[in-house]
């Protein structure tokens, strides 16, 4: 009986402390960048609900020396609905230094620009320009070619005075 007692606390121990699954954590780090961006801009919540969609990464790593590099997973949503995964890759060019990671948002105006961004089809270049989200901004933001992007410096330096673009992989949701 001792035994069946030890056995049954050590299931349970194992199942408490076990590591959240990637997607799961994936999740909450989305869900708090959302609560992130609400917080820094209040009017930013009304595109949360006009978009055709949105792409968020709530944690893009960039780094260079001369030539830059980032990288982000997020989530994409129609309304509150997810409905599937996707990656962001960047790389520049030009006079920069540093390292820094930053929360990224892609609204896309319609649901044209949001197939589009599905089927691997959007790249952002330089012509398409990214807001710092701050308290206001959102209010007079205007989409560029279907997209509005916003951005949130999370932490680390960046000296950066570079050209290049981001590519995206959309992954639907089973």
């Amino acid at each position: 009986m001792k035994m069946c007692l030890i056995a049954l606390w050590c299931a349970v121990s194992a199942v408490a402390i076990a590591e959240p699954s990637a997607d799961s954590k994936l999740s909450k780090e989305t869900a708090d960048a959302v609560i992130l961006f609400k917080k820094t801009d209040t009017k930013i919540d009304n595109l949360f609900y006009s978009a055709a969609g949105y792409a968020i990464f709530p944690g893009v790593t960039k780094g260079a020396i001369g030539i830059g590099a980032a990288h982000g997973k997020g989530e994409v949503f129609v309304g509150k609905r997810q409905i599937g995964t996707a990656s962001l890759t960047q790389v520049t060019i030009g006079l920069q230094l540093g390292g820094q990671e930053y929360a990224e948002v892609i609204f896309f105006e319609t649901n044209d620009a949001l197939k589009a961004f599905t089927a691997g089809k959007v790249t952002m270049s330089a012509q398409i320009s990214a807001v710092a989200a701050a308290e206001g901004k959102a209010a007079n933001a205007k989409y560029q070619q279907g997209v509005l992007v916003f951005t949130i410096a999370k932490g680390g330096l960046m000296f950066e005075a570079s050209v290049g673009g981001q590519k995206f992989k959309f992954t639907p949701k089973n």
